[in-house]
């Protein structure tokens, strides 16, 4: 059967684009003119490019984040200004109305300039020697702008993410439980800390920040390429190769954390993978679980849990085009598979991302469709129909 009228497509993972005026308007008054602002920077002929500063430091827009209804053809990765982007990347009331053109219920909405995990603050403090205190205001700012002014323009159309100041996990445990008591859902996580200049998963780094989002419901949302790393092959390279191998990031996360001391240490704590696809999810626990019968008498691993279980029960995989993966299912778990949207991005199929996944799940049975596009998403991230 194709997807029913009553199913409701909740998208896990989307992205808004920072409008101008978020950190002039979040941030305390006596830090504005220190926080990040949108300047004009002229391109010769071409019209000016509207790209962030912050610390001293230039971060463009990137085209590719924002071209929802362009063709392929009109693809780029030049720096963007506003009035080139459909309204819905960075108004909320535009948003909605590009979501109910798409048939999208609701969506997460990631970061864009300070990246999807806020690595742009966290390497800034670790790496660049940014004042901290600024940044936590800046991480502050933007929590208060998706919770109070994004999220609030369509209760129950947005699942409410915070990101956290993860160079001080003090800091960011009380960032969960602030933002917890404002309506926040999930927090962005990155998929991989160290290349961020932070502590790995097996250590007890994380142990404070990881029990507060489990106290709190808050699962983790790990959006590839949040690491900052990604899997480059050559310098020569082109991006479609890049792009292509984006899921390998969320394997890498995913192996990681199943031979990590995380889970055991937190069993109720629930990690989202976002963008990474689904296909590849039964070779790794195939051979995970190959591994571990086979080599963790000698390591230093937990003894007594397949990694596969650990995955079922405290991991989420999304897609958006995979038929491969939902032919697969089963082996990955139905209740571990949620849907994404990815608006404004170039792999979004808006407005057409409702067409395409009833053509996706017209093999699947109606109990199972309805638990991937809707059911599996509002139950992870408490979100009541």
């Amino acid at each position: 059967m194709p997807l029913q009228d009553h199913h409701q497509l909740i998208s896990v993972d989307d992205h808004l684009v920072e409008p101008p005026h978020l950190w002039e308007q979040w941030l305390p008054a006596d830090l504005r003119d220190r926080g990040p602002q949108v300047v004009e920077e002229d391109r010769g002929d071409q019209p000016p490019a509207q790209v962030w500063h912050y610390a001293g430091r230039r971060f463009p827009q990137i085209g590719l984040n924002a071209v929802a209804g362009k063709k392929p053809e009109e693809f780029g990765i030049d720096p963007v200004r506003y009035d080139h982007m459909l309204p819905g990347c960075w108004e909320p009331e535009a948003r909605v109305i590009d979501m109910d053109i798409d048939g999208v219920q609701a969506q997460l909405c990631f970061p864009s300039f300070p990246r999807t995990a806020g690595a742009a603050f966290i390497e800034g403090v670790v790496k660049e020697g940014d004042d901290p205190k600024l940044a936590l205001a800046c991480v502050r700012a933007w929590n208060d702008f998706q919770l109070q002014e994004w999220c609030s323009v369509a209760p129950g159309r947005f699942i409410p993410v915070v990101m956290l100041p993860l160079w001080d996990v003090d800091a960011s445990v009380a960032e969960i439980e602030r933002t917890a008591a404002l309506g926040a859902r999930t927090v962005t996580f990155p998929e991989n800390t160290v290349p961020l200049g932070l502590p790995s998963f097996h250590t007890d780094h994380w142990d404070p920040l990881f029990a507060a989002a489990a106290d709190a419901q808050m699962p983790l949302s790990m959006h590839f390429g949040s690491s900052g790393q990604g899997p480059l092959t050559a310098p020569e390279a082109p991006l479609a190769v890049v792009i292509t191998l984006f899921g390998c990031n969320s394997m890498y996360a995913a192996a990681d954390l199943m031979f990590s001391p995380v889970f055991h240490r937190h069993p109720n704590l629930k990690v989202a993978f976002s963008e990474g696809g689904i296909g590849w999810v039964p070779y790794l626990l195939e051979r995970a679980d190959y591994t571990w019968e086979r080599h963790r008498f000698y390591q230093n691993v937990d003894q007594t849990t397949r990694p596969s279980d650990l995955f079922r029960s405290n991991m989420w995989v999304c897609f958006i085009d995979d038929e491969h993966g939902l032919a697969s299912r089963h082996e990955i778990g139905v209740g571990n598979i949620t849907w994404e949207c990815d608006y404004p991005h170039s792999d979004s199929n808006w407005p057409n991302s409702r067409k395409r996944a009833a053509e996706l799940l017209e093999d699947v049975p109606d109990d199972e469709a309805q638990r991937i596009v809707e059911l599996n998403a509002r139950e992870l991230f408490g979100l009541p129909r």
